[in-house]
């Protein structure tokens, strides 16, 4: 399988608030069944030898498993091809010399921290404000002992593939958290363990979610055309249901307002 030369455009930035700008390297040597993280490694190598600052990306299964990979590549989150993480481009889809722009996901609440790396924590707390059930532990109870329509646990498990990765706020124009705020909702919407806190949960999370910083949803279906695992935004029609549902139920609005 013949050998690539691959120019990347890769936008660096020191630590901080400092301006950045695009830096072109040439990545020769380059395989086309390497993967796209891969030919970064190739690039750090280089740049290694030659004494210059290695680009700084974040990754870590490397299988499209765990979210923290995530590049803006040619334009698109996580690339051109769908249903895709950024880990799981293979250089096969590009052509010998072309010239690649990389960029790390933009949008306020994700603020970089250098090159590529970006600050997605705004995810963890809104995840801790409610996307769990509290439940006494233990040995773990029976498969059959709570029953649950199928349908609804195939939506669960639907939902429950949300890996978190941030795709869907540097896609959105509104730089909106909403689908993957709607995934965590609806996993547990569904299920009768997230029943006795759904309300307060939608409340909490949504309003964690507004205080970050996030854009509000305007219907562009960019997050889910980006989602490497197909998280529809039937969600985020879900989790307004659910918002509504927990304000008129009585719940704690103070506590979903932050005052």
């Amino acid at each position: 399988m013949s050998e690539m030369t691959i120019h990347l455009k890769i936008w660096r930035q020191a630590r901080g608030a400092a301006k950045g700008n695009f830096e072109t390297y040439t990545v020769e040597k380059v395989l086309p069944e390497m993967s796209f993280l891969e030919t970064l490694d190739l690039l750090n190598e280089k740049l290694t030898r030659q004494g210059q600052q290695p680009v700084e990306f974040d990754s870590d299964c490397r299988e499209g498993i765990c979210g923290t990979c995530g590049l803006v590549i040619k334009g698109t989150a996580h690339g051109p091809n769908p249903k895709t993480t950024t880990c799981e481009v293979r250089m096969r889809h590009f052509r010998d010399g072309e010239t690649i722009t990389v960029e790390p996901f933009r949008a306020g609440p994700f603020p970089i921290l250098k090159d590529l790396v970006v600050d997605r924590t705004a995810f963890d707390r809104i995840q801790q404000q409610g996307g769990f059930v509290s439940a006494n532990t233990g040995s773990a109870p029976d498969g059959n002992a709570v029953p649950i329509p199928k349908i609804d646990a195939d939506k669960a498990m639907d939902a429950a593939s949300c890996i978190g990765c941030g795709a869907c706020v540097a896609a959105c124009p509104n730089a909106s958290a909403s689908l993957f705020v709607s995934a965590k909702i609806s996993q547990l919407s569904y299920l009768p363990q997230g029943g006795p806190e759904r309300g307060r949960r939608a409340l909490l999370m949504i309003g964690q979610m507004d205080r970050e910083g996030f854009g509000d949803c305007s219907n562009h279906g960019e997050c889910e055309a980006v989602c490497p695992k197909e998280i529809s935004i039937e969600n985020i029609a879900r989790m307004r249901r659910e918002y509504f549902k927990g304000a008129l139920g009585g719940h704690d609005r103070k506590a979903a307002s932050g005052d």
